[in-house]
Formats: C-alpha cells, structure tokens, sequence
C-alpha cells in the first residue's frame, strides 16, 4: 500500500493541511522560515558527501539513524528557504517506520502548492531531499546502513 494525499502519516498529512490554508506565497514562504528556525543545528561532522543531497543548487545534507524501528533524520541547508523544506520534510518524516517513509509518494509536495511559490530549481531541490530520505529509509529496510 502506498500512501496517497488523504492517508500521509499523520505528522506529514498537518503539515501538508498547514500549506493548503496559506493561499499567498508570502504566507508560505514565512511558513518555511518558520521551520528552518525550528530545525535543531547538524553537526559539521555530519556534512560529508554522502550525506549530501545532490541536485540542489543550495548545500544541502541529511543524515539518517535508525532508532527502536524508527528513522530519525538531521538535516541542513546553507539557504534559509531550503533549510525550511529540510525541516517540513524531518518534522513530516521523523519516527517512521522505514517501511511508512518508502511507501510515501511525493504526490503531497503538489498539495502543498508550494511548487507554484518556489523556483524550478527549488521545487525540484525539494523532491531531490525528499527522495534522498526515501534512499536512507530503504538502506535501513534492506538491512544496509545507509547512515554516517
């Protein structure tokens, strides 16, 4: 089974409703700042190439551990902007699950109608993290650590 836009796992299905309230860009825009402030500092330690998300034009990292079954996923970026996606996509993410994180379609980035406020290359950053996530997530549902 794979998750559709009605039945996301729950932490990621608020923040999706969150954005689809915000009709003006701006408010989403202030919506993503908002998260890259709440999102806890990375160690420096942990921005190695493998943990680096490629197809950002911004820096941008994720590191993943897997705790009791669940993923716990760190993250960063150097643009602000970004940093908020890292953040909406840890808070959407964190204590899932490997097995819940795979089965998540990239469909509710649309629902956000966050593409519409965010550059191509943004909008397109945003999908290269999430499927980034997707890919530690699997390394963990395969048995192989995909974690630093």
């Amino acid at each position: 089974m794979s998750y559709s836009a009605e039945s996301l796992p729950n932490n990621l299905a608020k923040i999706v409703q969150r954005f689809k309230r915000r009709s003006n860009p701006k408010q989403k825009y202030e919506q993503l700042l908002w998260y890259a402030k709440k999102l806890p500092a990375m160690a420096e330690s942990d921005k190695t190439p493998d943990n680096k998300v490629h197809g950002c034009v911004s820096q941008v990292f994720i590191t993943a551990n897997l705790e009791d079954g669940k993923v716990l996923y760190q993250g960063d970026s150097d643009a602000q902007l970004v940093k908020g996606l890292v953040a909406f996509l840890i808070e959407g993410l964190n204590g899932l699950t490997p097995e819940e994180i795979i089965q998540v379609t990239p469909d509710f980035i649309a629902d956000t109608g966050l593409q519409v406020s965010l550059t191509p290359s943004r909008a397109n950053g945003f999908y290269n993290i999430f499927k980034m996530m997707q890919k530690k997530a699997m390394g963990f549902h395969l048995g192989t650590s995909a974690s630093s």
